[in-house]
């Protein structure tokens, strides 16, 4: 399928797939979403303390690489895990303007690594931060009690409503440690519905900019 970078609205970048009207971030911006949804209303209930993340959807590495530069303000110890089933090209890694739009050009050889490193080997960026990427589809999935924190940033359920299954949030569920989070941007009533079906509890919080709202979801 075609894929296209475009510029959002906050003036970071991201990738369009044409044909499914669909990006790996929202159009309304694409650091400001990934600020509101993963930064705030997640990594920063855990300030202070060492938590272990899995990001459902690595993509283009902004979320971690965001992580990265906010865990070091929150004196935190991260062990991250990015699952994703089809990473980006060189070339349009090449293409993301974060770093410069963070005012993070100290760390752009942190980003770059972030996406040159090896694949299922962990990969130490900070002393106090180890990256590993696994390329495995979300189906596969299989860690038990693992993580604190879900940052879960599938494709929408318009275009792979697969992805956002109760099958899927039972995988989260069984991932995450007693009291873990997982965050999300949806906030579909059919996505409710499988969470609380597995036994998460999810309260509605206000969304990023171009949303109304979002989905934070707690194992019991």
């Amino acid at each position: 399928m075609k894929r296209e970078i475009i510029k959002t609205a906050d003036g970071s970048t991201t990738i369009q797939i044409e044909a499914w009207n669909e990006c790996y971030h929202s159009k309304f911006g694409a650091i400001q979403e990934a600020q509101h949804v993963f930064i705030k209303n997640g990594l920063l209930l855990f300030e202070g303390k060492p938590i272990s993340i899995l990001e459902i959807g690595f993509g283009t590495g902004l979320n971690a690489f965001i992580t990265f530069l906010e865990s070091k303000k929150l004196n935190q110890t991260i062990d991250y895990v990015g699952v994703e089933a089809y990473p980006i090209s060189s070339e349009e890694v090449l293409s993301m303007n974060y770093v410069f739009e963070l005012n993070a050009e100290k760390e752009l050889a942190v980003f770059e690594k972030m996406h040159d490193c090896n694949w299922e080997k962990q990969v130490v960026l900070r002393e106090d931060f180890v990256l590993t990427k696994r390329k495995q589809f979300f189906t596969d999935i299989d860690d038990l009690e693992k993580f604190d924190l879900i940052y879960f940033d599938a494709f929408g359920y318009n275009v792979q409503p697969e992805l956002w299954s109760t099958a899927i949030f039972k995988k989260m569920y069984n991932a995450l440690k007693t009291n873990g989070i997982l965050v999300t941007y949806a906030a579909r009533g059919v996505v409710k519905r499988s969470m609380k079906e597995v036994g998460f509890t999810v309260e509605k919080l206000v969304g990023p900019p171009g949303k109304r709202e979002m989905f934070r979801a707690r194992k019991g």
